[in-house]
């Protein structure tokens, strides 16, 4: 090999060499990466009770909410329900006619879970808030209950179910109006104070409650609530303050 392509082939080399640690510095300069200062990802998680927080999911004041609840939608969200209960029958879940206000566990003739008959056995009835709270998430409520589904997620289903199973044989009467818990059960309420505006709607929702200018002995139906009522709550409470059963 002549000198002169010695030199051309060894040039070729050192200029490639030197263009790759060029290109590397300069890449380098670019997309320089800072490292965190604490490793691991920022997730932002609203205070409980702060602004933003999600309102707890919990029983409603039945003297309020059944009497508006819609029966119809409740019947046609119980066809979830129908692949395995019935009205009529035991099937792959227990007759559910005059389910309210029996004590869990009881229906004849089925076979109950472990998980349920500790249930019941602590539980004198299937009453509204114990129904509202198991139809959300049956597995959660009660450990070990052969109800596999999965529950209704949207409080005003459960609500309008359990509205529908009032009229199938319930045992349960509807009480009167809770203007207070109400008030403590609505998203987004304010805290009641001693003065302002809150305090007063209050008052006046009590006095409306108890047979004032507002209304007969009932809270007044909100603007645009459902037409079909529950027929057992029709009747006005009595001067003891609670209806009779049915």
């Amino acid at each position: 090999m002549s000198d002169l392509t010695f030199n051309k082939v060894a040039g070729a080399v050192l200029a490639t060499g030197l263009a790759i640690v060029g290109l590397r510095a300069l890449s380098t300069g670019v997309f320089t990466q800072e490292p965190p200062a604490k490793a691991g990802y920022a997730v932002e998680v609203a205070a409980e009770g702060g602004e933003g927080a999600a309102a707890a999911d919990v029983p409603p004041d039945w003297g309020t909410v059944l009497p508006k609840a819609d029966v119809a939608a409740g019947q046609a969200t119980f066809a979830k329900c129908q692949s395995c209960h019935s009205l009529t029958a035991n099937g792959t879940g227990p007759n559910l006619t005059g389910v309210e206000g029996r004590k869990p566990g009881t229906e004849a003739g089925f076979s109950y879970s472990p998980g349920m008959q500790a249930f019941g056995a602590k539980t004198p009835a299937w009453d509204y808030d114990h129904l509202y709270m198991f139809l959300k998430n049956p597995q959660a409520y009660v450990s070990g209950t052969k109800m596999t589904f999965v529950g209704l997620k949207k409080p005003e289903d459960r609500i309008n179910v359990i509205a529908y199973l009032h009229t199938q044989g319930s045992s349960l009467p509807v009480p009167p109006p809770n203007p207070a818990k109400a008030a403590a059960a609505a998203p987004g309420a304010a805290q009641p104070t001693a003065t302002g505006s809150t305090a007063n709607a209050a008052t006046a929702g009590a006095k409306s409650a108890a047979g004032g200018p507002a209304g007969q002995g009932e809270a007044a139906p909100a603007p645009g609530a459902p037409k079909q009522q529950v027929a057992a709550s029709a009747a006005a409470p009595t001067s003891s303050g609670a209806d009779k059963p049915k």
